[in-house]
């Protein structure tokens, strides 16, 4: 199984352009010829290029530092040094890119097939018969190539869904992707069985949304309590949030407003999302009349009892997943 990564800092710089060239045009009965120095050739480029089959920055944790190639010095016979090979980043879907010196989020990548160009190589040096005049008609000099410039980066995924699965450990969230998705995660009656996030894709005929199912929150998760903070990102961008709450707890409002205080914590624009009530569970004695104390607690939002055991309920979940997902505003990158 691929290793989940989805945060790496790197270094990277383009590369430097190649220096021109200092040359006198050498002939057997020319022995005094002008100056046919060439160019140097362009530095690479740095380039960040989205890749859908990508689902982690796994590959990025092999490099500390990339690097643009340097052109190359020109040549005699006014012959131009080739460029610089481009040093490309890949990434997935999702993908934030910060320049760590400043705060600035240079790239933020959603678009299967997106290239960026994120710093530009340096250019190369005029070769000595550029500066050939009728006074001077000798230079020998030549320019220097442009150096290249450098990044520190931070480069952060930040799963693309449109509903995101939270909840409090072993509330069922991942058993509720799998009867809903064809996604297999790791299912397990203890707490933190999901170490990663998990995405699923909830098809009904020709429509689908994209379900996340993220690791449990427990109190304190934006404090860095649990698995929490390092995955609440992941909901950053989902458009509606699904709240999953276990009804074989004596108090499952209680467990709402830990998810809310939590979410609230870690970014003011996750807490308003819109989002839905789910009571998995409704299998357990008891758990109609808590599908009941919660629609009475809050009673602004859509409460559903289902059973990720059973597959009670799971159709009229699934209808509301659907519209929810389409209902409101795009993906967004929330700080």
């Amino acid at each position: 199984m691929q290793q989940f990564i989805d945060e790496v800092t790197i270094t990277a710089s383009s590369g430097h352009g190649g220096a021109g060239k200092v040359s006198f045009r050498r002939e057997k009965y020319v022995p005094k010829g002008g100056p046919d120095g060439g160019d140097g050739g362009r530095g690479g480029d740095l380039i960040v290029a989205v890749r859908n089959d990508l689902r982690t920055l796994l590959h990025l944790t092999r490099t500390r530092e990339i690097r643009a190639a340097d052109g190359q010095r020109g040549g005699a016979r006014d012959r131009h040094g080739g460029d610089g090979k481009d040093a490309v980043i890949e990434v997935p879907p999702g993908t934030v890119i910060t320049d760590r010196d400043t705060g600035e989020i240079l790239v933020d990548a959603v678009e299967d097939g997106t290239r960026v160009e994120l710093l530009h190589g340096g250019r190369g040096g005029k070769g000595n018969a550029h500066f050939a005049t009728s006074r001077h008609q000798t230079p020998r000099f030549a320019q220097d190539g442009e150096p290249g410039a450098e990044l520190s980066l931070q480069i952060e995924l930040r799963l693309i869904a449109d509903i995101g699965f939270v909840g409090k450990p072993n509330a069922g969230k991942s058993s509720l992707l799998g009867r809903l998705t064809a996604a297999h995660p790791k299912i397990g009656n203890y707490p933190f069985t999901t170490k990663t996030p998990n995405l699923g894709v909830l098809q009904i005929e020709d429509d689908h949304v994209v379900l996340a199912d993220i690791p449990g929150l427990i109190e304190g998760a934006a404090e860095g309590a649990g698995l929490g903070d390092q995955f609440l990102k992941h909901i950053s961008r989902t458009r509606c949030l699904a709240f999953v709450v276990d009804l074989s707890e004596e108090e499952p409002a209680a467990a709402v407003k830990l998810l809310q205080e939590e979410l609230e914590a870690y970014s003011r624009a996750l807490s308003a999302k819109p989002r839905m009530l789910v009571g998995n569970k409704i299998d357990v004695p008891g758990a109609e009349e808590r599908v009941e104390e919660l629609s009475a607690a809050f009673p602004q939002d859509k409460v559903l009892g289902v059973s990720a055991l059973t597959g009670a309920g799971l159709r009229p979940l699934a209808g509301a997943l659907l519209a929810a997902g389409h209902a409101a505003e795009p993906h967004a990158t929330d700080e």
